[in-house]
């Protein structure tokens, strides 16, 4: 039970949870698994990297009228490999089952 591939996620800020559909190694191309996942484990995992502490970033605060406040992502795909890895080594039970794309 590995988790190789991560087809798509995001991050709902609203919500705090991660939806993410992913592979694991023995499944098919047309197998996807998706679930939901609190944000509050990717942290105490410590997987959280950004939380910055840059005075200049509350001093210079410019928005982007396109940028959507409500969903965010996690950058670096291969920690969010290794958070799901742990993750369900931790919660067996909470693993997907597979669904059929």
């Amino acid at each position: 039970m590995e988790v190789v591939e991560v087809v798509s996620h995001y991050i709902d800020k609203t919500q705090n949870i991660i939806n993410v559909e992913f592979r694991l190694l023995g499944d098919s191309e047309d197998e996807v698994r998706e679930d939901i996942v609190e944000y509050l484990y990717f942290e105490e995992f410590g997987f959280d990297n950004t939380k910055d502490f840059d005075i200049f970033e509350s001093i210079i605060d410019e928005e982007d009228e396109w940028d959507n406040d409500d969903y965010d992502y996690i950058d670096n795909e291969d920690d969010l490999l290794s958070f799901l890895n742990e993750y369900y080594v931790v919660y067996p039970d909470k693993l997907p089952k597979t669904q059929f794309k």
